[in-house]
């Protein structure tokens, strides 16, 4: 599948420890940053310049901003970001570790990148969001985030009344089903093999859903590069417009092993993403994580205030640990604060 990289302007890597690194410059990540920055603190945010949403052509369900493109959406941020002193730094992380021993009260971390820069951080926001990955079904890919959409409520409008396709991938996908059906009236379900019992049949049938039970062989482009329909194992081809897939989601992970953040698996093996708490905290202490990373199924509002919630929470926590240093300085013999 190709990715789309959005373009990004960066900033010079600071050579002193900063006070968070955001590893992920995604609505999660930049809203974190951005409520670090506004109060006042240090804060790089590394970005690798490929988010998920890229191949779509806005970004919908976000109040006051439904429908504008994600490559806009993300720019617009890193200048929010930048005008209370925030970083926006392009570059892929390969290293993220703890530089302290555990039992210290301010934890610091050594992040490296993949050119071999490397910074300190007091505390780290993992806001690297996800991979989808489709069923290896020739022809799939090439239409994703056209005509081939995963999601009824970032998708759905666009696609309405449209001949639209469910290409099965377990359980999720009779949900999946359903929520699409209330969008179109002309509604194929593919179960690829997948099991459909006799209940969820009765229930399709009543709303008028289609079930086809043969192999699918392929997804078939018409001449103006959209799809024209899906292709079966006897060759019948079933006209489709649109079709819909229950991806499989992946936090991304890489250069991140060295945390040895936990993780966390949805229901049918969907999808695995990072462990977390309340406000996005985790099991190592300094590090949080935000939007997709943790919470596979946010949408862009929910990743965006997840951030939030983790910045304000990240930056509580280094007030506390500025008032012990300064307490601590203040003792006999305990040098400046």
């Amino acid at each position: 599948m190709a990715v789309t990289t959005v373009a990004n302007a960066t900033d010079r890597l600071p050579g002193e420890t900063v006070d968070a690194v955001v590893i992920g410059g995604g609505a999660a990540g930049l809203n974190g940053a951005l409520m670090l920055a506004r109060s006042r603190r240090s804060v790089v945010v590394i970005d690798s310049g490929d988010p998920r949403n890229a191949p779509a052509d806005g970004v919908h369900g976000l109040l006051g901003l439904d429908g504008t493109p994600p490559a806009e959406l993300l720019r617009v941020g890193r200048e929010e970001v930048r005008r209370y002193g925030g970083l926006v730094v392009g570059g892929e992380v390969t290293s993220a570790r703890p530089a302290t021993p555990a039992e210290w009260g301010d934890p610091r971390f050594s992040v490296t990148l993949a050119d071999g820069r490397t910074l300190t951080a007091r505390r780290l926001l993992v806001a690297t969001g996800l991979r989808d990955t489709l069923p290896e079904v020739p022809g799939l890919a090439e239409h994703w985030g056209h005509g081939v959409v995963h999601c009824p409520y970032c998708h759905g409008w666009e696609v309405r009344d449209e001949p639209i396709g469910i290409l099965a991938t377990g359980p999720a996908s009779i949900h999946h089903a359903l929520l699409f059906r209330q969008l179109t009236d002309d509604l194929v379900y593919f179960t690829r093999g997948t099991e459909l019992g006799a209940d969820t049949r009765a229930r399709f049938a009543v709303r008028g859903i289609e079930v086809v039970d043969a192999q699918v062989d392929r997804v078939v482009t018409a001449e103006d590069g959209t799809v024209a329909g899906v292709r079966l194992s006897g060759g019948r081809l079933v006209p489709r417009r649109v079709l819909a897939v229950a991806t499989r989601l992946r936090a991304r992970t890489e250069g991140l092993e060295g945390l040895g953040l936990p993780m966390t698996d949805l229901p049918g093996g969907m999808g695995r993403g990072f462990a977390a708490g309340v406000a996005g905290t985790t099991d190592v202490p300094g590090v949080w994580v935000a939007g997709n990373a943790t919470d596979l199924m946010a949408q862009v509002g929910a990743s965006a205030a997840a951030g939030a919630l983790a910045g304000a929470h990240m930056n509580a926590d280094l007030a506390a640990a500025d008032t012990e240093a300064a307490l601590a300085a203040a003792q006999p013999g305990g040098g400046p604060a």
